[in-house]
This record gives structure tokens, sequence and C-alpha cells, in this order.
């Protein structure tokens, strides 16, 4: 019988486009480090580089070993990583926030659920009011928990959909009541070192900062982020901090390679394995990734069926301006991050890509006009 060769991962000439379209956003600087990948029909294209680690010209350039700080691309994680607990019986959706964390029980906090933290339907604000200065005094992360409990909510829990960092922040404490173990440990023992993910951490771990034997600390291969405006007077507590990349934040504190993220979503795609490692179920995925809002019958009509949640995941939201890209099917989902970061996977097209920058995302008002959004738009085509 006749070799047939495989049948190539993207359009030859699309995928041109892809790359001139990443070249102009290095040469013109609006982008100063990115990295990206794609996986589709289980094979990829591997990492496509593009900028410098630093902002200074003289920076080394980005490479497939360049570590990004991928901001709430961490929630999907931790999410997961609490719907393993779920798997194990050691936790049900059902199961009330308060019966783990006691410090959480005033009255109108009572009736919240693992449901309501992992779909954004908890009532809880997205940040704290002392954010900025709880990290301007380089505050542990369990001073963000205790803030958590003890805030107001703005609305009764299961009666709206907020975008909450502060739900994961608990989901996080209640990893830690349920598996004896920090959150940070317990994604590293249970995903991140059965996936192979070497460059991949919540938080950077102390030996991060050590050198290695000849070779300089894995902490100088993270790139340096062109933090915005707000951030600049923060030296001591802003992305690029050691404070704030070594704080494990369980809503954005996630550092990885875009080679460790593909494995991550090839993993989800092949429905919870990877190799012969089974890390989820299937039911698990399923639920992870679909739309989680319809069962809750007190929402609004437009957020069910326009603004879908999973479980941790965003849908597509293809009529909204943060869409991850205008040529996914109706099944992708995925999640964006403030640094610049997003990954998508598209299970009706058996894809998935993976997109890393030092460039922070603009306002919401204008994730339209986003040069991610433009890739990704381009890689889809690509397939």
């Amino acid at each position: 019988m006749p070799h047939t060769k495989p049948r190539p991962i993207v359009d030859r000439h699309r995928w041109q486009r892809v790359i001139r379209y990443a070249d102009s956003l290095g040469e013109s600087g609006e982008i100063p480090g990115l990295a990206f990948g794609l996986v589709h029909g289980g094979r990829t294209t591997g990492t496509v580089c593009r900028g410098q680690t630093g902002l200074d010209a003289a920076a080394p350039p980005v490479n497939e070993e360049t570590i990004f700080l991928i901001a709430s691309l961490t929630k999907p994680v931790v999410a997961m990583a609490t719907l393993l607990l779920i798997e194990r019986g050691q936790l049900a959706l059902a199961d009330r926030a308060v019966d783990f964390v006691p410090e959480f029980g005033a009255a109108e906090k009572r009736p919240i659920t693992i449901r309501h933290l992992l779909t954004h339907t908890s009532g809880l604000p997205d940040m704290l009011p002392n954010n900025r200065a709880l990290r301007s005094s380089c505050s542990p992360l369990e001073s963000f928990v205790s803030g958590t409990c003890g805030v107001s909510l703005d609305f009764p829990p299961g009666r709206g959909v907020q975008y909450q960092s502060m739900g994961f922040a608990l989901l996080s404490e209640i990893i830690k009541q349920v598996s004896g173990v920090s959150c940070s440990e317990f994604v590293q023992r249970e995903l991140f070192n059965p996936l192979g993910m070497k460059d991949t951490a919540l938080g950077t771990p102390p030996d991060w900062w050590e050198p290695d034997g000849d070779d300089p600390p894995k902490v100088s291969r993270i790139a340096e982020i062109r933090v915005p405006p707000e951030q600049q007077d923060g030296d001591d507590w802003n992305w690029n901090s050691r404070y704030w990349r070594s704080l494990g934040a369980p809503w954005g504190g996630m550092l990885s390679t875009a080679h460790d993220l593909l494995v991550f979503c090839r993993m989800m795609l092949s429905g919870g394995v990877y190799g012969n490692e089974r890390l989820f179920s299937q039911a698990t995925v399923s639920a992870a990734t679909s739309n989680q809002l319809d069962c809750q019958k007190d929402l609004p009509e437009a957020d069910r069926r326009t603004r879908g949640w999973g479980f941790g995941w965003r849908l597509n939201w293809t009529s909204h301006v943060s869409s991850f890209s205008d040529l996914l099917s109706p099944t992708a989902y995925g999640h964006w991050g403030a640094t610049g970061t997003l990954f998508w996977i598209d299970p009706a097209r058996d894809a998935a890509a993976v997109l890393l920058s030092t460039q922070p995302l603009p306002s919401m008002g204008a994730l339209g006009s986003s040069h991610l959004t433009r890739l990704s738009n381009l890689i889809a085509a690509a397939l």
C-alpha cells in the first residue's frame, strides 16, 4: 500500500497570513512579546514566537521556553481542580461555601454554593474595595480570603451574573480545607505534574528563584509585561514584581508557557485524557464546558442565552466585543487574561489555540479591536 502523507493541520497560505500579522505586531511594537500555537487533530503547530522577553529592545527574544503570567486563564484551571474534588466525592456543587469556610458566615452569604462560585453567580465583587491597598502592602493570600469573607454582596446569590475574581479566592480556600494542601500545591500535584507541565506553577515556587546548576534561575525566563498606567508606580507589587509572581493568586497568578498550556488544552479536547493519563472523566469535562446558567432559573434570560458560563470556563460570546474569535463553533469555550492572554478550545473542530503576550488587554469597550482577537481570527481561518 502506498504511503499516505498526513494531512496538514493548517492551510499553508492562510497560516502565512497568521505569521505576517504576528510579524507586524512585533515590528510595530504594539505587542512587545508574543508566543502562540495551535492544536488540531491531535497534532500541533508548535510554538510561534515573536518579540522580546523584556521591554528593552536589547532583551532576549521570546522562545518556546519563555514563561508568561497568564492572569485569568488561571480560573479555569482552579475550576478543574475543584471539579476533581467533586469527581472524588469530596465536594458537591450544592455544598455551601460556609460549611468549609466558617468565616464566610454572614446571613446574606450563607446560601452561596460551589455552583455559584464556579459560574460567577455568587454576587461577590470582582475585586475587593481595598485591592490596591492589599497589593501595595504585599499582603498574603489569606488577607484576600479574609476580605472576601467580610465584603458585602452586590446581589443575592443566583440572581445575577457578575465576573468575580474573589469567588476564586474563596474556592482556593475550600480546596485547601478539603485536600489538606494549598491550592498551589494541589494543582501542581494533581494537574501539572501528571501532564508534564514542567514550566507551569500557580505562583513561583522558591526554587524558581535559585540558579539551576550553571543555568540562571527559572524566573529569568518570565516575560516582562508592559504594565497599565495604574500599576506603573508599583514596582514592588505590580504584575512584574516578585510579590505578585509568587503570590499564587487563584484568580490570576498562574505562570506558564504556550507549550504547557497547549498540553492542557489537548487534555480537555480529549475528554480528560492525555497520553495514557486520565485526569478527568468525560462527564466532568462535558459539565465544565456546557452552559451552566441554563439551570439557574432566577438569572436574566439574556445572560443565560448569550453570555453562558460553564464551570470556570467561559463560552464564546459571539455577539459580544470580547468573543474569542468570530469564526469558532457554538460549542467553543476558553478564557481571556488581563495581561494579554487568551486560549480557546473548539471541540466541534477538534482544535485549540493558545495566545500569550506581554501587552495587557484594552478596556472591555475596546476588545473588539484587540490585536489578539484579530490574530485569533486568522488562526481559526487557517484550520
